[in-house]
């Protein structure tokens, strides 16, 4: 069966939900207001693609971060299958934070 585009609108509206409940433990704030997450592809099949960075390449929860986030986007109604792909490409800085992130880190 494939989506119709309302469906994987509707998809990625709840992905994108389960993305702002993820915390980077470092910062109060939400990896998707944060701009870790650079793209979020969804196939006709629902097979979901993200690419995502960390806020540093060492980052102490480089291991488990992208698995939560992998578990919890393979929850959503609808997804078959999600392919995580970590980068460093370009570097996260401040600058791709939201203004809402911003402003909750008093950066405004």
């Amino acid at each position: 069966m494939k989506f119709t585009d309302d469906q994987i609108a509707d998809i990625g509206e709840e992905i994108i939900k389960v993305l702002k409940s993820v915390y980077d433990p470092e910062i109060p704030v939400d990896i998707y207001e944060l701009g870790l997450i650079y793209d979020v592809q969804i196939s006709e099949d629902g097979d979901i693609k993200i690419i995502m960075t960390l806020t540093t390449p060492n980052c102490p929860v480089a291991e488990t971060l992208p698995q939560e986030v992998k578990d919890k986007v393979g929850e959503v109604e609808g997804v078959k299958s999600v392919d995580l792909e970590l980068t460093f490409e370009p570097s996260w800085n401040k600058d791709m934070m939201s203004e809402e992130a911003k402003f909750e880190l008093g950066m405004l």
